[in-house]
């Protein structure tokens, strides 16, 4: 039984949590692995947000092509939707995604919020997540809107349909390369504004140029509060000690209580 401690009869002590096999693989680079990968309880608001988006992804792809529309016409961003129902536009907007596929918002969950909320809390992910969404969206739709009171762009823009997670999505990634190493922030920034270069190139929109990087940057400028609020491991509490102060185990030997 390599890597377990006895005592002085031979035995392996009462109480390791999945003997041999966990303490098997839960080394290196698989434990590395194992404590990242999301878990109800690591990571509940990234998982609950995930289940509500491949709902309404679902139901988009096979529901009525017609139903869907309305729906996420209503549920949009837009300028006109932003100034006659607000609340509810900032809300419903985020629970959709833009397209039919739902995997690779899975993998950007996995690599912004998830980390992230290991590292502050669901609360404060969560925290995060809706200023980034709520932030880029009304900085991207007051350009939208500033631009058609001045006459620089058609009255329509104010009607296309602005819906998906993507803000938040950045302003979690933003916000995380505050808690890494200086490596991995400037990996991680330099990533998010090569992503950023290419989307503004090739799509040449308006909402996407203004909206993309106004959420990273709101990320970043929540690094003071993240940082005094990032978790830190929890203390150990010793256990308690039986009457009589040390056990005697067989042939007189004292095992020493675990602290």
């Amino acid at each position: 039984m390599a890597g377990l401690r006895q005592d002085a009869g031979g035995r392996v002590p009462a109480g390791v949590p999945y003997g041999m096999l966990r303490l098997g693989l839960r080394t290196g680079a698989v434990r590395w692995l194992l404590d990242r990968v999301p878990t109800p309880r690591r990571n509940p608001f990234t998982l609950g947000y995930l289940a509500v988006v491949g709902a309404t992804t679902t139901f988009a792809r096979f529901a009525d092509p017609e139903l869907v529309r309305r729906l996420q016409e209503a549920s949009s961003s837009d300028g006109h939707n932003l100034l006659q129902h607000p609340l509810r536009a900032l809300v419903l907007s985020g629970f959709w995604v833009a397209g039919e596929v739902w995997m690779p918002y899975l993998w950007g969950f996995a690599f912004t919020l998830a980390p992230l909320e290991r590292r502050v809390g669901p609360a404060r992910a969560a925290a995060v997540f809706a200023i980034g969404h709520v932030t880029a969206t009304l900085l991207s739709q007051g350009v939208v809107i500033a631009a058609v009171e001045t006459g620089r762009m058609a009255p329509e823009v104010m009607d296309y349909l602005d819906i998906g997670v993507s803000y938040g999505v950045l302003a979690c990634l933003g916000a995380v390369a505050g808690l890494l190493s200086w490596r991995g922030r400037l990996l991680a920034l330099g990533g998010a504004g090569l992503m950023i270069a290419e989307q503004i190139a090739s799509d040449r929109d308006v909402v996407t140029a203004v909206g993309h990087p106004a959420a990273v940057l709101t990320g970043v400028a929540l690094w003071r509060w993240l940082r005094r609020a990032e978790r830190r491991p929890p203390r150990r509490r010793p256990a308690a000690v039986p009457a009589g102060g040390a056990a005697t185990a067989r042939g007189g030997a004292q095992v020493r209580t675990a602290r």
